[in-house]
């Protein structure tokens, strides 16, 4: 089985578990063989948790929840050491992102604090306890919850971490269809994560991540992509623009989504499908835009219409 073969059974698997959202999890398929975090913002109840299982089990992945309230603090995330009598020394107990998919759920219902302990670790793929430093294991991703109801005990990301996601989707209600299928499969099925078999394990992923790497990418592409992200940055309705990790991440999921499709070389539809997920979480709209009621999505689509890649 080819990579490309392999990432589509994935997305079949899942497809199982998460019904009629295909293109969201075409999309995490896409951040994940790139290397990317990913970020769900949703109402609750949608079934985000039970996507991220359904990728851990299609991809043979070891995996752990976190459940992120108030008290949960940053040694929950990265460890720490403690006192072993019968060693006589004292030992490094892991914290949860000692795995190679973390599940943080409702990532803004826990303190600041706790949040930049995570966050380091996904810049960095490693953690510092007491001065000894330890990798995380490889390949590792994170994929987030966040619940835009509700604002009672929670901290929203600041934009500056917002910026360590490659993506941050929606996934919304399921159709009607789609709706009555999962009630009818909830009925006879029991756990429905069961039903996902294993297509890779870790080493097949890091074989794919590195395939995806290689795809070939033209300087006119790399041109399109900046153009596009400059109509972010010079733009009085817009306060912030996408920063140059951003641009990166851009391009890394265009790789992806091309690996996906089977090619080994990027075109400009590739960028434009990964665009607007890659980038709406980048941009904050200034006090003008804000006044005048304009929409990220409508100014990104339009940005898109109006560049093209030069020939």
């Amino acid at each position: 089985m080819t990579g490309t073969e392999a990432c589509n059974e994935i997305i079949n698997q899942v497809n199982q578990v998460v019904l009629g959202k295909e293109d969201v999890i075409r999309k995490v398929t896409a951040a994940i063989i790139a290397g990317g975090h990913i970020l769900i913002e949703d109402i609750p109840g949608v079934g985000k948790t039970t996507m991220a299982k359904a990728f851990a089990a299609a991809m043979g992945l070891d995996n752990k929840r976190i459940q992120f309230t108030t008290d949960v603090m940053p040694s929950d995330i990265t460890g720490f050491t403690m006192f072993d009598k019968a060693k006589n020394e004292f030992v490094y107990k892991s914290g949860a992102v000692m795995c190679n998919l973390l599940l943080a759920d409702e990532i803004n219902r826990t303190s600041s604090k706790t949040q930049a302990a995570l966050l380091e670790v996904m810049e960095e793929r490693k953690v510092t306890v007491d001065g000894k430093t330890k990798k995380v294991p490889s390949p590792f991703f994170v994929i987030a919850t966040q619940n835009p109801i509700g604002s009672v005990g929670t901290a929203m990301l600041p934009e500056s971490q917002l910026d360590r996601f490659m993506f941050r989707l929606y996934m919304g209600y399921p159709s009607p269809e789609d709706e009555v299928k999962l009630l009818i499969s909830k009925k006879e099925e029991g756990n429905l994560i069961q039903k996902v078999q294993a297509v890779i394990n870790r080493e097949d992923l890091a074989y794919i991540q590195k395939e995806v790497s290689q795809v070939f990418v033209h300087e006119k592409i790399a041109e399109y992509v900046v153009k596009l992200v400059n109509t972010t940055r010079n733009n009085s309705n817009i306060e912030l623009g996408v920063s140059p990790r951003g641009t990166l991440a851009v391009v890394k999921a265009a790789q992806a989504w091309a690996y996906i499709e089977g090619r080994n070389y990027v075109v400009p539809d590739d960028i434009k499908k990964v665009f607007y997920d890659t980038a709406n979480h980048r941009i904050i709209l200034s006090g003008r835009g804000k006044t005048q009621g304009l929409k990220i999505r409508e100014m990104i689509g339009e940005a898109i219409r109006q560049i093209s890649v030069e020939k």
